[in-house]
């Protein structure tokens, strides 16, 4: 059992209290559990109005309200990296039911959690807290829910029980390949530019969960932070929480009933020659195209794209290698 005391030696061994948290299998919510009022050292970190909102209804109509909609993405995505959708045609009851699905995970007996929880595993489905717990200069105040969704989803038996159905329900929703069209057409390509790419092909969830910290002045739940994916689609609750960079200044993403957040991730300024651009910020949830789509295709900046006044400011590589070197530049 790890407990605040022993978090807190005279000594600071970062190691040891970096193996005795996490062989605790507990994650962030076992020391709320515990009861701790002082957070671990491990976690504390140095000092150091809204993005646009996208309204998809109409998404279907292939006029002027079309039109809008994608110079409205266009522009979210040039100049803010972020932007919020509303209408859809993810009904509200289903987001809630994710949230509580996933809340109902962490919240669950810790028994039951630890048999998910692993750090370095093939598994399609596991929980973790920290995925750089060794590697970052200090810890983050979260838990998280993984799961490799596609291009071959887990069985249904690998998932939790208190959240299988509905992450099922969820992920049939498609959104994502709606998302890829709208971000085609405002490039000026044909709508299924993306999907042809296979942009969309790799689905990653991730439910995290940020418990009640007793010091929050001191921790983030999601240090400074692009994603090394092409999208990032956020489902957030309504404590918030989300800041994202813009012009030098940390703007509050304040949630709104029924919308979801989309965040432009590094792969996709990369196909897109840093037309779009993939902004840092700090907390996020479920991504398109990592190093989930094994493949030896290669991925640089889409040629229709390029002039002699534009070049190509990025190599081609595979998707492996892109995210190996993204995650290497982070860390």
């Amino acid at each position: 059992m790890l407990t605040s005391s022993a978090m807190f030696q005279s000594e600071y061994d970062r190691d040891s209290e970096l193996k005795a948290f996490d062989d605790s299998k507990s994650g962030v919510k076992g020391l709320v559990d515990d009861g701790v009022t002082k957070i671990p050292r491990i976690f504390i970190h140095p000092k150091s109005n809204l993005p646009a909102e996208s309204d998809l209804d109409g998404v279907d109509n292939k006029g002027t309200l079309l039109a809008q909609i994608i110079d409205q993405v266009r522009d979210a995505c040039e100049n803010w990296g972020f932007f919020q959708v509303v209408n859809h045609g993810i009904p509200t009851s289903v987001l809630e039911e994710m949230m509580d699905g996933i809340r109902g995970f962490h919240e669950q007996d810790t028994e039951v959690k630890k048999q998910f929880y692993v750090r370095e595993s093939k598994r399609k489905v596991s929980f973790v807290s920290n995925f750089e717990l060794f590697h970052a200069p200090a810890a983050t105040w979260k838990d998280t829910l993984a799961c490799a969704m596609a291009p071959n989803p887990p069985d249904p038996q690998e998932s939790p029980a208190v959240c299988r159905d509905i992450v099922v329900q969820y992920m049939k929703k498609g959104l994502g390949y709606t998302l890829f069209e709208l971000l085609s057409e405002a490039l000026g390509l044909d709508a299924n530019h993306m999907k042809d790419m296979e942009c969309a092909e790799g689905i990653f969830l991730l439910g995290h969960y940020y418990p009640v910290c007793p010091e929050p002045e001191l921790t983030l739940g999601a240090r400074k932070h692009t994603d090394t994916s092409f999208l990032s689609v956020l489902v957030q609750d309504q404590v918030g929480g989300l800041q994202v960079l813009h012009e030098n200044q940390w703007i509050d993403v304040a949630p709104i009933p029924g919308a979801i957040v989309i965040n432009v991730g590094d792969l996709l300024q990369v196909i897109t020659n840093d037309r779009f651009k993939s902004i840092e910020h700090i907390s996020v949830a479920s991504a398109f195209g990592t190093s989930l789509l094994r493949s030896s295709r290669l991925y640089g900046p889409i040629k229709e794209l390029l002039t002699e006044e534009n070049p190509p400011k990025y190599k081609e590589a595979t998707l492996q290698d892109r995210v190996a070197h993204l995650k290497g530049k982070r860390v």
